[in-house]
């Protein structure tokens, strides 16, 4: 049977299931990759879960997000983190090395593999044609362990590629073009495969940038083949020895189909609060701007840097603009001072910081109160920067260097230049000093622990009925940010659950923690629109409600990761069977769900007695059997250890 890119990948990698659209399945992970945010909560998993050694082909941990030390508690942090890639047997890319998801591609990605990652945008490895997902970080712990990762199977959505991008357009514009087609949930439940000619002007590194950025589209992952690009880009990176060619077979057939023009795209810019809400730039050129800041895991390739130091060689930023750069690797960096890049960044004003992540997620370089940013990262959710009333509009390097010149958002076309054609060098400074292999197998090591990090919180079983308040209404595309702020004040609690929980829905409704409180945290329920949980995979934005009493999220749709990190947390995700029955719920309504433990068993609709008003309404959940287990039971954790106890198969 023919077969395109992701059948082939999902198929070499298929433990148990059918690969049926909405069927789940279970896949042999080859890769982890957890980042600081986010990986504290996975070493933690582990050492509950009594885990020896990782099982996987190859692991590593990742401290890029959260560098800013101005106290104890992230170098704290960083200490833990190296501890327990000692004691667990990763990789551990140190602090100041880069950013997890270009420097995997560097270090370690190779084609036909698996990689699950514990941050949403893992699947930018999609970009060398390997099998790349954005999961919670228990589901990462258990991957790490030796044990399959469980999803739906995916519709596959062929994107065909023609024509040549036109001067003055780059990748972030096409994946913003999708974006702009699509909507942040118009990929959910899907695999974007990209394939046709256009392929042939994008490098590995432009992929990189819309594989990244699928993760806006709600996509389980975006793919590429491994092709002559993919070639190139791994002997560049002196691994040229691992490449294997994957390409889709010729009548490779696909469950969705759309195509993209390259020599018809146009510069894009996705305006403020949402990647989806996109329009051409000439439609907003002309605002005044306070920053513009390139960098990132959605633009981190060398060209990212090179094409905007080359437009700024020889001339001032304006002098209203903060032009912040941020390398996003040691490896890159090193380049960017050999072939002359930065001498031209800073001549030119450029504010220089570390290899990390930065400002993406609200770690410094946050922007004035109500002045446009114009950044060249992933996400523009409110408050995100670190500034809650920010302008964030995402762009290409080409529009953020054009827009710094002048002050103002400006189209690149209508500079008085002309474009600067970036070539990539075929060799390259390769940087590995910062990579600290595992130990061999057998070596022992202690977990390091500063104060701030704390035992995981322990959760009780679903009860058979639930009578609840509501305390807390929201509406569409809710993400995961407005549910865990991240930022400086926040994520260095990442390793503190109660300490972390108090800023729970801090920026959507700052009184949802005080009424937890009032309740004592005793069971509550959430009502939601569509796309409940967008964005980061950050499992935080269910573990701490869940410490706060939350026991059921009643939504008309959720995203993808976020469903699963209720789950695994004990927090029952229910749909409207009818949307309208939001509009009838109100904060503080009481709701009444008989025979729960019955109707999550056997996958029966769920009665709920609205008692404000007598109704009652339909709900269903979609949990697979042995999601269920999990809900019974009250976390996942729950059921891993009970397992290995038993020796029982998970």
């Amino acid at each position: 049977m023919s077969r395109n890119v992701a059948q082939k990948l999902i198929e070499s990698h298929l433990v148990a299931g059918r690969m049926d659209p909405g069927d789940e399945i279970a896949l042999k992970i080859d890769q982890t990759l957890t980042q600081d945010a986010t990986g504290t909560l996975v070493m933690l998993e582990l050492e509950a879960a009594g885990l020896d050694r990782v099982r996987t082909e190859l692991s590593a941990q990742y401290v890029d997000h959260n560098l800013v030390q101005d106290d104890f508690r992230n170098a704290d942090d960083h200490v833990f983190l190296r501890s327990a890639c000692q004691r667990y047997g990763l990789w551990f890319s140190r602090p100041g090395n880069g950013v997890s998801h270009p420097v995997h591609m560097e270090r370690f990605g190779v084609p036909g593999k698996s990689l699950l990652g514990s941050d949403s945008h893992t699947p930018a490895s999609g970009a060398l044609g390997m099998l790349a997902i954005g999961a919670g970080g228990l589901e990462v712990a258990l991957a790490m362990a030796g044990l399959p990762f469980h999803v739906r199977m995916p519709k596959i959505w062929g994107i065909r590629l023609t024509g040549t991008l036109p001067d003055w357009v780059s990748a972030k514009d096409v994946i913003l073009e999708m974006l702009r087609r699509h909507g942040v949930k118009g990929g959910v439940g899907c695999i974007f495969e990209y394939f046709g000619d256009g392929l042939a002007c994008l490098s590995a590194m432009d992929r990189h940038v819309i594989a990244n950025m699928g993760a806006e589209l709600g996509a389980t992952t975006s793919v590429f083949p491994s092709d002559e690009a993919v070639r190139q880009f791994m002997q560049t990176q002196q691994r040229g020895d691992e490449w294997r060619e994957i390409l889709a077979d010729t009548d490779a057939a696909y469950d969705e189909q759309d195509e993209i023009d390259l020599s018809r795209l146009e510069p894009l810019i996705a305006c403020p609060s949402s990647p989806g809400n996109v329009v051409p730039v000439h439609e907003v050129a002309g605002r005044e701007i306070y920053q513009t800041y390139i960098g990132s895991s959605a633009n981190p390739g060398l060209r990212d840097f090179a094409v905007p130091a080359m437009m700024v060689d020889g001339r001032q930023i304006d002098n209203r603009v903060s032009f912040d750069v941020n390398p996003t690797s040691r490896q890159i960096l090193e380049n960017l001072v050999e072939l002359g890049f930065l001498g031209k960044l800073i001549h030119a004003g450029a504010r220089i910081h570390q290899a990390g992540c930065n400002g993406c997620i609200g770690m410094g370089q946050a922007p004035a109160t109500g002045r446009i940013s114009l950044r060249t990262v992933p996400r523009n959710f409110p408050g995100r920067s670190g500034t809650r009333e920010d302008q964030v509009y995402l762009c290409s390097p080409e529009t953020a260097a054009a827009s710094a010149l002048l002050g103002v958002i400006t189209d690149p076309r209508t500079l008085p230049m002309k474009y600067p054609r970036f070539s990539e060098p075929k060799t390259v400074r390769v940087n590995t000093s910062m990579m600290q292999p595992p130990p061999p197998a057998g070596t022992t090591a202690t977990l390091e622990k500063g104060p701030n990090i704390q035992p995981l919180p322990d959760f009780d079983p679903l009860p058979d009925e639930l009578e609840c308040p509501v305390l807390l209404k929201v509406g569409d595309n809710i993400s995961t940010d407005e549910i865990m702020p991240a930022g400086m004040q926040v994520l260095p609690y990442r390793s503190n659950i109660p300490a972390i929980s108090q800023f729970v829905f801090r920026d959507v409704d700052k009184d949802y923690v005080k009424r937890t409180d009032e309740h004592q945290h005793r069971p509550s329920i959430i009502v939601a629109g569509e796309n409940y949980g967008q964005g980061s995979s950050r499992e935080h934005a269910a573990l701490a409600p869940r410490y706060l009493g939350l026991r059921v999220v009643i939504a008309v749709s959720f995203a993808r990761i976020h469903w699963h990190n209720l789950v695994n947390f004990g927090i029952l995700p229910l749909i409207f069977t009818d949307a309208r029955d939001l509009e009838s719920i109100e904060l503080g309504d009481i709701l009444v769900l008989p025979e729960l433990r019955t109707c999550v068993t056997k996958r029966q609709p769920i009665e709920v007695t609205h008692q404000r008003t007598g109704e009652r309404l339909k709900v269903k959940h979609q949990l697979s059997d042995r999601q269920a287990e999990v809900i019974l039971a009250g976390s996942l954790l729950t059921v891993v250890r009970r397992k290995l106890l038993h020796d029982s198969p998970i």
